[in-house]
């Protein structure tokens, strides 16, 4: 039922300088609605990321008309939930609970968000052999965008081997055999270098964020004829993305994926159709960057 009015929040660790709080918002306003978006701080409330199942019971008994969920409990909230809808169940992975009904309905609009920035702003990119870097929600999330964009083969790298390698076997039984693989670090230097002309690197590991600074992984593997595809966006230039343009590499900055996949969410949320490039420009301005040139 359509309402004129919306209680939202995000649950997460570190959230305080997310910025959906204000796309919403912003969004609603434009709209001719009111929507309150909270955060809903593990580390402010003092509570660890297995409490995602008392927070989200919480939310639904104040009234909340859903809630977004980011790391480190994309994972860890969907045996709380009512049901999925058949994208989240693929990737066992939730970033927005919808509450409808009495049920708490976990979807994925990471996948969606990281397909239409990636179709937007390395529309030419050869999608022949992909690397990429994490296996956490994020990781599956873009993994299944990118397959699903028609990448021919994508490698996962995390450092722990057993996250790659369940990532890669579930990969497997959605896309059929042979579409994914899993590895280690140490073989990033052969595998980023087999990419050359014919793919490139998604990295989706929180290293760059503000507060974690620096690079995932050493500036010399980055060369020309490789594009780079990053997941963080606060902030929009992160060391990777300027390691990358210094080796003559395409890049993506991490907005597009995080305004697509907010104007996804509020699309669940409010039954409206939001203004996905006007959501795209809030973030923008809100980051206070410039586009960088690709």
């Amino acid at each position: 039922m359509l309402k004129d009015s919306y209680l939202v929040g995000l649950i997460g660790s570190g959230i305080g300088p997310s910025l959906s709080p204000a796309l919403h918002e912003r969004e609603a306003g434009r709209q001719g609605l009111r929507c309150l978006y909270r955060l809903l701080d593990l580390d402010a409330i003092g509570v660890p990321p297995e409490a995602v199942g008392e927070l989200v019971r919480a939310a639904r008994l104040l009234g909340f008309d859903g809630l977004n969920i980011t790391h480190p409990c994309k994972r860890l909230v969907v045996e709380h939930l009512d049901a999925l809808d058949p994208r989240a169940e693929a990737l066992g992975a939730v970033n927005t609970v919808v509450f409808e009904d009495g049920r708490a309905v976990g979807h994925n609009t990471d996948v969606t968000g990281f397909a239409t920035a990636f179709a937007r702003g390395l529309p030419d990119a050869p999608l022949e052999r992909v690397v990429q870097l994490g296996a956490g929600g994020a990781g599956a999330a873009v993994a299944h965008a990118a397959l699903t964009l028609g990448a021919g083969r994508i490698t996962v790298v995390d450092a722990l081997p057993e996250r790659a390698a369940e990532l890669a076997a579930g990969l497997d039984r959605t896309f059929g055999a042979g579409r994914a693989a899993a590895a280690t670090p140490d073989r990033l230097p052969d595998l980023l270098a087999a990419a050359v002309g014919n793919g490139g690197l998604v990295h989706a590991t929180p290293t760059g964020m503000a507060a974690h600074p620096g690079l995932p992984l050493p500036a010399e593997l980055l060369r020309p004829g490789l594009w780079v595809a990053e997941v963080v966006y606060r902030p929009l230039e992160t060391d990777l993305l300027r390691a990358a343009r210094a080796a003559g590499c395409a890049t993506l900055d991490g907005g597009g994926m995080a305004a697509f996949q907010a104007a996804d969410a509020f699309r669940l949320f409010t039954g409206r159709e939001p203004d996905s490039a006007r959501m795209l420009a809030d973030l923008t301005e809100l980051t206070g960057a410039v586009a960088a040139p690709r």
